[in-house]
């Protein structure tokens, strides 16, 4: 690597680097913040939410790389513009192209850390830092509506009505149908203890059996209640799917989100939310690599004579305006069904489209 290679490389990482960390102190104390309203909640105390908040700093590290790429690389570019650095080395003979690909391997390293990082350590992170809110507030674990969490298992619909950090269900209620969609019988259960290989023991069950009526009978089924102590009982819900449930789709790795889409798509459900979450764990790394380009033609237009404020602020509306755009694409797909690749791709895409037309208008001066 030539000396203004390294050089250039070394600039924009560390001011990548510096903004990195200015946003995750922003953002760790507004966690905190919101954190604190919590303390006095069950045992949860202060050491409780600055531990809370500490275990969920990897997931907004992984959060704010794209935003960081963008504003680090707008910064250095216009220090080297200030300097008349960049206006050295294009007379020099160093093309846009040269330059961009200079800025990308800088991105890569970005994009590849980002992976590593939503890979290894995000995913536990945040589920023990749910799993150490759950336990001080003595909360659920999960709760999707106000009567409870609810799993579809083959025929039978499950309705949890609290789940434990230890994978111990309270006041579970099973709704057994049969292949042609009449219901069979309904359980409930003061409380599901998990055994092992799919088992669970269930306590204080009383169970609706719905009879078939005779021949000469009325119509209607006849309804036979029964109680029994502790039972066994199978199913597909596990402590790991409680688990996932902890951790919000877009901090799962890879390998829990096709674990749990291959569960969703056993008990024919819907995937979508999923399946997006999915392909922007591909994609989402990739989208340093966007910033630094969308970055380089405000190094190209700088002032000498000042602007740079003005430019960095319109690099953190840009960051904010991708990273809200990423959830809001998100959410149409889930709500438009749109395919999941297309929801996952789109920001990126346009903000990619963005910066070549950028490029090209600078080149055309």
């Amino acid at each position: 690597m030539k000396i203004h290679e390294k050089y250039i490389a070394r600039e924009v990482l560390a001011a990548i680097l510096l903004v990195l960390a200015a946003l995750i102190a922003l953002y760790g104390f507004f966690d905190l913040i919101e954190s604190l309203k919590d303390v006095g909640k069950g045992e949860f105390a202060a050491q409780h939410a600055f531990l809370y908040v500490s275990l969920r700093l990897p997931g907004r590290l992984y959060e704010l790389m794209p935003i960081a790429a963008l504003i680090g690389t707008l910064y250095a570019l216009s220090g080297l513009a200030r300097h008349s650095e960049i206006t050295v080395l294009r007379t020099s003979g160093m093309t846009t192209r040269h330059l961009l690909w200079q800025l990308f391997k800088v991105a890569g390293l970005i994009a590849v850390a980002a992976l590593l990082l939503g890979e290894t350590i995000v995913p536990p992170a945040e589920r023990m830092a749910q799993d150490l809110r759950a336990r001080a507030i003595h909360r659920v674990v999960a709760k999707e509506f106000g009567s409870g969490l609810w799993v579809k298992d083959g025929h039978a619909f499950i309705n949890i009505r609290a789940a434990t950090p230890e994978a111990e269900l309270e006041q579970v209620r099973v709704y057994q149908f049969d292949a042609r969609n009449r219901l069979q019988y309904v359980l409930e259960a003061r409380q599901g203890i998990y055994q092992a290989a799919d088992q669970w023991q269930l306590k204080d069950v009383v169970r609706t059996v719905l009879e078939e009526p005779e021949n000469n009978a009325p119509k209607q089924p006849r309804a036979r209640v029964e109680t029994e102590t502790s039972m066994a009982w199978t199913s597909a819900l596990t402590p790991e799917i409680i688990a996932m449930l902890m951790v919000p789709p877009e901090r799962m790795s890879l390998i829990g989100l096709v674990t749990y889409l291959q569960h969703l798509s056993s008990n024919h459900q819907k995937t979508e939310r999923y399946e997006i979450a999915l392909w922007k764990k591909f994609f989402y790394p990739l989208a340093a690599l966007v910033m630094v380009a969308l970055a380089l033609p405000f190094g190209y237009t700088h002032n000498r004579m000042g602007g740079v404020s003005l430019q960095l602020f319109g690099g953190v509306m840009v960051g904010v305006l991708f990273h809200m755009l990423n959830g809001l694409f998100s959410s149409l797909g889930v709500i438009h069904a749109w395919p999941p690749f297309a929801s996952a791709i789109a920001p990126s895409a346009l903000f990619l489209a963005t910066a070549l037309g950028m490029l090209w208008w600078v080149e055309r001066r």
